[in-house]
């Protein structure tokens, strides 16, 4: 097997997996029940909470750990408390069904899909109260200059202090796809409000959590216990933040090392494949190669690869699966022509560099197929 779509999952790796499961079988307790071992799975969750804030400049605190980034956007969302929304054209679904709920407006990208700072600039009007923006598109592995869209957001509260308006104006960004390769500092970014994901880190599927600055006031989504200090009721998920604390761990001790490596992979493989067109040529992610063929119908070269066990993607595995044409293709102006020839590949720890000049010979090969078949 060749797979190339980390972007959508990873596995679990093994010292993650070893990590979870004492809290399986063994230390399986309530973390809120009284007696003693319980308290000691308290403690381990918390310190877990404290790995995964530490390594992007925060405390345990200021984490609510969820069910998953899906789970955290809609949270952070909450803080918009019936104000204006603006979100980028490029965000992810979980982002852009809930702005809709607000009448969230669309922010403009370019052809490589990075935010038009001026298309904000123009957008943001007082009644504006949270702008979201992923640090990383999950297509095209753009990185967004989080850093000066925070800048921009404290010009416009300095403003309105200054004309006597109160109403907030805060930044959320899911950084769901970067924690592998980027160094997130939710202080040097300017972030308010951050998402988290484990299944992207090779931590287990299903867990995620949403830091919180001070100065953000959340409501729940669903009440009971009282659990994360009020937001995230229910029972903790003990194993899971064990093994998300785990994952990011590894993550930040092998992030240079995974750069350079993605890397040297992508160089070969752009070197290796013919016919395409590059998609994502600027301020990509290093594990990220977003290929177009236009012409040539990509779900059909994924069904001839499969055939091969190498598996690659359309896009987002959630929109791909329901047969819905890209909208991060679209807003960076590719033709449906070329939306429908456009492939994801996304590199990660299951490759190695024998695979990848496998992946190229069987792709080149897949893609020969279908130019002949088209003629």
């Amino acid at each position: 097997m060749i797979y190339l779509d980390h972007a959508a999952a990873t596995p679990v790796s093994k010292r993650v997996f070893e990590a979870m499961k004492p809290y399986f079988l063994d230390d399986f307790f309530n973390p809120s029940a009284a007696y003693l071992p319980a308290k000691k799975v308290s403690a381990d969750y918390e310190a877990a909470k404290g790995i995964i804030a530490h390594a992007i400049g925060a405390k345990a605190n200021d984490l609510v750990m969820t069910a998953g980034a899906t789970e955290a956007n809609n949270l952070a969302f909450s803080a918009a408390n019936n104000g204006a929304v603006l979100y980028l054209a490029t965000e992810h679904d979980s982002i852009r069904k809930v702005a809709q709920k607000y009448n969230g407006q669309e922010i403009k990208v370019d052809k490589n899909g990075r935010i038009l700072l001026d298309d904000l600039k123009t957008k943001i009007n007082d009644e504006v109260v949270l702008i979201s923006v992923a640090l990383c598109n999950n297509e095209l592995g753009t990185i967004q200059p989080l850093s000066e869209i925070a800048a921009m957001v404290r010009e416009v509260r300095l403003d309105r202090l200054s004309r006597g308006i109160k109403k907030p104006l805060h930044l959320h960004s899911d950084a769901s796809q970067a924690l592998n390769l980027l160094n997130v500092n939710v202080a040097r970014l300017g972030a308010d409000l951050l998402t988290l994901n484990a299944a992207k880190v090779y931590g287990p599927k299903g867990v995620g959590c949403l830091y919180v600055s001070h100065e953000v006031k959340l409501s729940p989504l669903n009440y009971g216990g009282g659990q994360e200090n009020g937001l995230r009721s229910g029972t903790e998920n003990v194993p899971g933040v064990i093994g998300f604390a785990k994952a990011v761990e590894e993550a930040v001790k092998h992030m240079n090392g995974n750069r350079k490596k993605y890397a040297e992979y992508k160089k070969i493989l752009l070197s290796e494949l013919q016919g395409y067109e590059l998609v994502n040529k600027k301020h990509s992610l290093d594990n990220f190669v977003v290929l177009c063929y236009n012409g040539i119908d990509a779900e059909r070269l994924i069904f001839l690869l499969e055939e091969k066990w190498v598996y690659v993607s359309t896009g987002a595995a959630c929109a791909a699966s329901k047969g819905e044409k890209s909208h991060v293709l679209s807003a960076i102006g590719l033709s449906d022509s070329e939306i429908a020839g456009s492939l994801r590949l996304t590199l990660g720890e299951t490759n190695d560099e024998s695979q990848i000049h496998e992946a190229a010979k069987l792709i080149n090969e897949a893609v020969n197929i279908e130019r002949k078949r088209s003629v």
